[in-house]
């Protein structure tokens, strides 16, 4: 399936694409509110300023895609491989991104306010930046992360892994750990 149909079968009511194929696609700027793309391949896909809020991406695999200014709020990306995934200034607030791997992901500015990584791969990512605040980190791993300005205020951090981290102050590893952050 390329995009122009994937585009024209949306526009016509439907909804439901899981396992599609769209590795490399251009999706940027379109709305696709509310598309499942369960399992779907969008592996290196340019989707900047795409609008997928209330989609549900399990399981898929986005490594290496480009979703800068991309409406996600609301998104499942549960599971999913977003690796080296360009995510700057995106909005992922109350997004499920449990166990979805984000190594070395480009999250600056993005706003996960609210979202569930509860067990994600976080490493070496950037977070410049990034409103993470009442966001749920429970056992998530940060290690070799770029934290610089980054707003934590509020998130649960229970036994999530922040070894060796760029831009922590003292301030902020003696309250996250008081959250049960590990250093």
């Amino acid at each position: 399936m390329d995009a122009d149909e994937l585009l024209s079968r949306y526009a016509a009511g439907e909804r439901d694409f899981r396992n599609a194929d769209l590795s490399q696609a251009d999706l940027s700027k379109v709305n696709l509110s509310d598309i499942k793309l369960i399992n779907a391949k969008l592996g290196s896909a340019y989707l900047m300023g795409i609008n997928l809020s209330n989609a549900n991406l399990r399981d898929a695999d986005l490594s290496g895609a480009y979703l800068n200014d991309a409406n996600l709020s609301n998104v499942n990306l549960s599971d999913a491989d977003l690796r080296i995934v360009n995510l700057n200034d995106a909005n992922l607030s109350d997004a499920d991104l449990s166990c979805a791997n984000l190594h070395s992901a480009n999250l600056n500015c993005a706003n996960l306010s609210g979202a569930k990584l509860k067990n994600a791969n976080l490493s070496h990512v950037d977070l410049i930046g990034a409103n993470v605040s009442n966001a749920n980190l429970i056992g998530a791993d940060l290690s070799g992360a770029n934290l610089i300005g980054a707003d934590f205020r509020n998130a649960n951090v229970k036994g999530a892994v922040f070894k060796d981290c760029l831009g922590v102050s003292q301030d902020m590893k003696h309250e996250l750990q008081g959250r049960g952050a590990i250093f």
